[in-house]
């Protein structure tokens, strides 16, 4: 099995086609074959790179806590890209993966051609980081101590996943059944550890303001922890654009592919056309009469 050496890990990846490179990166709930029809799709003109993150089999399960952390599944992104002599690359991440690419764009800027952050943003309200970080410390545990069906199974169905069950029944039982194949340790090291102790979005504002690498937001307008945070985003970030697709939950790039692969393709092309250009700031005003400051 092929795997790259990241610190304290080894990381299982699979890759397909050739040209430029595309580095996808996975949620929690799921694996590297989440991006299964992203990969087919962009497989024909890019070089396609997915790996499962760290606490995820066939990558290594550490047991030690201390491996787990945001700014590690940021690292990790750039250990594959160097593991595979990848100098530069678009980066897709989707929710964990969507906070592990915005942290490898500050990190690591000069390795990013393009990112693409889908479904981010659950616990980045400051108002509410009490109740989430509870939230989730509770479920961590629950991980080791119940097992993956009984704990993954509800969260499967959770509040932004029935649109998926709803409009696909067949792909959710798919993406259910990779979920509940998950190692329960490595689940609860994650979410312990990545999850519940990453930064507020709000907390990362100045990084967030310096942030020029091309980006594009995508969220599905069913996704309610999301929806504030991408606006808020896509206040912040000055190179982003944001894309909301209708009624849709968390994993958009499964519940709505054609929109979604079209979406990252168009946008995949004005980055390379070197079309993508910052936020003009006579755009950023409250009024639809008066033009914003002409600063950046």
């Amino acid at each position: 099995m092929p795997h790259v050496q990241a610190e304290g890990a080894k990381l299982y990846y699979e890759e397909a086609g050739s040209g430029d490179a595309i580095v996808f990166v996975h949620e929690f709930a799921d694996d590297f074959r989440s991006w299964e029809p992203q990969v087919r799709y962009f497989s024909r003109r890019y070089r396609c790179v997915s790996f499962n993150a760290r606490g995820y089999p066939p990558s290594d399960v550490p047991s030690d806590p201390a491996l787990y952390s945001q700014d590690m599944a940021a690292d990790d992104i750039a250990a594959v890209m160097r593991g595979l002599d990848i100098g530069k690359a678009h980066v897709v991440g989707c929710s964990m993966g969507a906070f592990a690419t915005l942290h490898f764009g500050m990190r690591y800027g000069d390795m990013a051609r393009s990112l693409v952050v889908v479904g981010c943003g659950y616990g980045a309200k400051k108002d509410t980081r009490g109740d989430f970080t509870s939230e989730v410390e509770q479920f961590a545990a629950s991980f080791a101590e119940k097992g993956m069906v009984e704990v993954a199974t509800p969260y499967s169905l959770g509040p932004t996943r029935v649109q998926f069950q709803n409009k696909d029944p067949r792909g959710f039982l798919e993406f259910q059944e990779r979920f509940l194949s998950h190692s329960a340790e490595g689940s609860g090291l994650t979410m312990g550890n990545v999850q519940a102790k990453r930064p507020s979005l709000y907390d990362l504002e100045d990084g967030l303001r310096q942030l020029v690498v091309p980006t594009l937001l995508v969220t599905g307008d069913e996704d309610e922890p999301c929806l504030d945070a991408n606006l808020y985003l896509k206040r912040t970030i000055p190179s982003s654009g944001l894309v909301m697709l209708p009624r849709t939950g968390h994993a958009a790039n499964l519940e709505e592919p054609a929109s979604f692969n079209q979406s990252v393709a168009e946008f995949l092309s004005t980055v390379e056309q070197g079309r993508w250009t910052l936020r003009d700031p006579r755009s950023v005003s409250d009024s639809a009469l008066i033009a914003g400051q002409d600063k950046p």
